[in-house]
C-alpha cells in the first residue's frame, strides 16, 4: 500500500528507530510506498548512473551510493528512470521520494528543495578529442565553435549564459550526455561542455580517444527531496554520514574513478 509521508508524530517516532537494524518495516512512514526507498534518476548519464550492457540493470556512482543508501535505512532500493528536464517535478509530485542523478547543489535549488551535504565534488569540464587542432583552453574560447552539452543542465545554463552574453557559438543540445560524446566522436560537434564526473569516466574510454583541457571552479552534488520533507531528509542525512564514517562512500568513488572525489565535498 502507498501513502504519502508526513511530519505526524508516528513518522518522527519511526525516525528514532531507523538505524536499530535492517528491518525493513522500521522505517515506514518515511517513504512513499512502504519498506522502499524510491529514487528518481535520469539513467543514462555515465559513470553516475546508466545501464549496464543487458540494457535493463542500472549501473554506476550514484546507483551503488542509492543502494549502500537504502540498506543502511533498512529499506529496499527502486529507481524510476526519469527524464531530465522532469525529474524535478516528479520529487515534488511524489513519484519518488528523492532524486539521486548528480544534482548540483544551487542556490536557488536551495529555496526550491530540501538537500542533504554534498555527497561528490564536481566542476565544469572542457572535453576535446586527443589530437585536436582547436586551442580553446576555457568556455570563452569556444567562439566559432560547434558546442555540445545536455539539455537542462549546469552545463546548459552557463552556454546560455555566455550565449546571453554575446560569445558566438553554435549550440548543439542533447537529451543524454552520452550523446554528447558519440557526436564528437563521430565527428559532428567540435567540444563537449559537461560534468567533470563524466568527463574523467570518457577520458578514460579508449574508444572515445578524449582528453579535458579545462576544468572551471568546483561545485558539489547532493541528494534532492521534496521541500519540508525534513523527515525524510534527517534519516538520509544520517544514512550518509554513516556511510561516509564507515569508508562506504570513498570506496565507491575510488571504485568508479581511480579517486576520491567525495570526502572533500562532505566534509567541507
Amino acid at each position: 500500500m502507498k501513502r504519502i509521508f508526513g511530519l505526524a508524530l508516528m513518522g518522527l517516532v519511526v525516525l528514532c528507530g531507523v538505524f536499530a537494524g535492517p528491518r525493513k518495516e522500521q522505517a515506514q512512514g518515511l517513504t512513499i510506498e512502504n519498506g522502499v526507498l524510491t529514487v528518481g534518476m535520469e539513467i543514462g548519464y555515465p559513470p553516475m548512473e546508466y545501464f549496464d550492457t543487458d540494457g535493463t540493470t542500472p549501473i554506476g556512482f550514484d546507483v551503488q551510493m542509492a543502494k549502500a543508501l537504502a540498506a543502511k535505512l533498512g529499506l529496499g532500493v527502486k529507481f524510476v528512470d526519469t527524464a531530465w528536464d522532469g525529474i524535478f517535478a516528479g520529487v515534488d509530485t511524489g513519484k519518488y521520494d528523492l532524486i539521486i542523478s548528480s544534482v548540483t547543489i544551487t542556490d536557488e535549488r536551495l529555496t526550491r528543495f530540501n538537500f542533504t551535504k554534498p555527497y561528490i565534488a564536481n566542476a565544469q569540464a572542457l572535453v576535446l578529442p586527443k589530437g585536436s587542432t582547436i586551442t580553446a583552453r576555457n568556455l570563452e574560447g569556444l567562439s566559432g565553435l560547434r558546442v555540445a552539452y545536455q539539455a537542462e543542465t549546469t552545463s546548459d545554463e552557463i552556454m546560455t549564459e555566455l550565449a546571453e552574453g554575446g560569445l558566438q557559438f553554435t549550440p548543439f543540445e542533447y537529451d543524454k550526455v552520452m550523446n554528447c560524446f558519440d557526436e564528437l566522436r563521430n565527428g559532428r560537434v567540435d567540444v563537449v561542455v559537461c560534468d567533470s564526473v563524466v568527463a574523467y569516466f570518457y577520458e578514460a574510454q579508449p574508444t572515445y580517444s578524449v582528453e579535458i583541457v579545462w576544468e572551471g571552479p568546483g561545485e558539489n552534488l547532493g541528494i534532492c527531496l521534496k521541500k519540508g520533507n525534513d523527515a525524510l531528509t534527517k534519516a538520509v542525512s544520517d544514512a550518509l554520514a554513516a556511510l561516509f564514517a564507515d569508508g562506504t562512500v570513498p570506496k565507491i568513488s575510488r571504485d568508479v574513478f581511480g579517486r576520491d572525489l567525495a570526502s572533500t565535498a562532505f566534509n567541507n
